[in-house]
């Protein structure tokens, strides 16, 4: 398969390995911000540097990111160290780096992974997919804001949709919708880690108020296992989020990740700053 005809999101996470854990990529225009990559593509190069890893071990348990620093268009490194392994789990250290104005490398991003060899045992879910119409009973919107990564998913909001009117009436944090990449792609572990940031800022929602906003660190909790993901396809995730405590500059959300069939493939948890 040539370059052009892969998808934009494998073209996106596109890494070449200098050594084992050491990486370049460059930054991804089909997926540029409005200052620069959005978040959950930048969490699934992390995630990729681990899985394209020679020496990992099983598959991914947990993700977490910092986003210390924004990239900017060009080339940037990526490592990933495996620093402990244990007989079914093993932990990641990550880091991007991109050349400062003085041409030295600098940390943008920092992380840390986990993944693991999943064993049959008995399991259970506290937290099941809510109630909804299906995706085919439901609209596809346009993108909301002139970004470009915002064309890369299909979008069906169920609730809790961009507020229509910035004045300050917003009562709740609540969003429910189902996505899937555009054009649809076979989920896989980084498909999934970069739809748990695709929700847009819970202040603007609990505010009704268009304040900068941006996501500082985010942790993506993976309980799909190959065979969750093999069964769910190229079809529909439904995403619930909402916020908890809104304080002194910064909220945290709350997400879920099920697939048509009502598993739950992914939690997460961010913490997002807002500007006054």
């Amino acid at each position: 398969m040539t370059t052009t005809s892969l998808h934009a999101f494998d073209q996106a996470l596109q890494l070449r390995a200098d050594a084992p854990g050491q990486y370049q990529g460059e930054s991804p225009k089909p997926y540029w911000n409005m200052v620069g990559p959005f978040g959950g593509i930048t969490a699934a190069t992390l995630l990729q540097a681990v899985l394209q890893h020679p020496d990992r071990l099983g598959d991914p348990l947990a993700l977490t990111v910092n986003y210390g620093g924004g990239l900017v268009a060009g080339s940037f490194q990526v490592q990933a160290v495996p620093v402990r392994t244990n007989r079914s789990t093993q932990h990641w250290t990550l880091s991007i780096l991109q050349a400062g104005t003085d041409g030295a490398p600098v940390v943008t991003t920092t992380g840390t992974a986990v993944t693991a060899l999943r064993r049959d045992t008995w399991s259970a879910g506290d937290v099941p997919a809510p109630q909804v119409p299906r995706p085919a009973d439901l609209p596809s919107i346009p993108p909301a804001f002139a970004v470009e990564w915002l064309s890369r998913y299909e979008m069906r909001p169920v609730t809790g949709t961009i507020p229509p009117v910035w004045d300050g009436s917003g009562d709740h944090s609540l969003s429910q919708l189902w996505m899937r990449d555009a054009p649809p792609r076979a989920l896989d572990f980084c498909s999934l880690a970069a739809m748990a940031d695709i929700f847009f800022p819970r202040v603007w929602l609990r505010r009704a108020r268009q304040v900068p906003a941006g996501t500082v660190s985010i942790t993506v909790y993976f309980h799909a296992s190959q065979a969750d993901l093999a069964a769910t396809g190229d079809g529909y995730l439904l995403g619930q989020a909402r916020g908890q405590e809104f304080r002194n500059g910064f909220f945290d959300h709350s997400a879920q990740l099920w697939n048509e069939a009502g598993t739950v493939l992914a939690t997460s948890h961010q913490i997002v700053y807002y500007k006054e």
